[in-house]
């Protein structure tokens, strides 16, 4: 049987209060949906889901556990969503991180990837539901997607544009219903960008077992 090692990466919405003494314990956030759908899509493949994702971390942090977090794991996938904290952390006085500092450390993080491990990348855009309270965050996490969509171009084998399908998720619904606080999904929000996850890694783990 065909195996494949998936790792999740991220802040507290990958997080999603999983067991940090156990890594294959996925949290109830997206990790926990995206692992079950994937695995009934693909009944036949052995598949060792993985989350590291860490509440409050950003990219610095990620930077920070590279050699534990990613290259020892030697994931054959590696999805990552991060930026949301770095643009939450400094909000209170918009002291944003400046863009090329934010993308000098994501590219930190996606060349060891590439250069350290044999995993296919996926990465996911941060986002900020629609709360009236954070919307000011928009000012720099905005400008932080479009580093993340830069990136993606250059390093990922599959990109998920997280921010605006949640958006375009809600229409006809109450706007809040994905996460009432802007920034963690509720169940009904995890469950969806759970669907998206295995909709965009599909191709990548078709491109392995083929």
């Amino acid at each position: 049987m065909k195996k494949i090692k998936i790792l999740f990466q991220g802040d507290s919405v990958t997080d999603a209060f999983r067991d940090h003494s156990n890594y294959h314990d996925m949290g109830k956030g997206y990790p926990k949906y995206a692992s079950e759908k994937i695995s009934a899509k693909y009944p036949d493949i052995e598949f060792e889901f993985i989350n590291l994702g860490i509440s409050g971390h950003q990219t610095k942090d990620l930077v920070a556990r590279l050699q534990r977090d990613f290259i020892d794991i030697q994931p054959d996938i590696v999805s990552i969503m991060i930026g949301v904290n770095d643009v939450w952390h400094h909000a209170d006085d918009r002291s944003w991180i400046p863009g090329e500092v934010f993308e000098e450390r994501y590219r930190t993080i996606l060349d060891a990837i590439k250069e350290k491990t044999n995993a296919k990348i996926m990465l996911m855009e941060p986002f900020i539901l629609h709360n009236e309270g954070m919307l000011f965050f928009r000012e720099d996490l905005d400008p932080k997607i479009d580093i993340v969509r830069k990136l993606a171009l250059e390093y990922a084998d599959a990109f998920v544009p997280t921010d605006g399908l949640l958006y375009a998720g809600t229409l006809g619904m109450d706007p809040l219903t994905f996460g009432k606080d802007g920034v963690h999904p509720s169940p009904e929000g995890a469950e969806y960008i759970g669907g998206l996850y295995c909709k965009y890694v599909s191709p990548i783990i078709d491109s392995l077992i083929g």
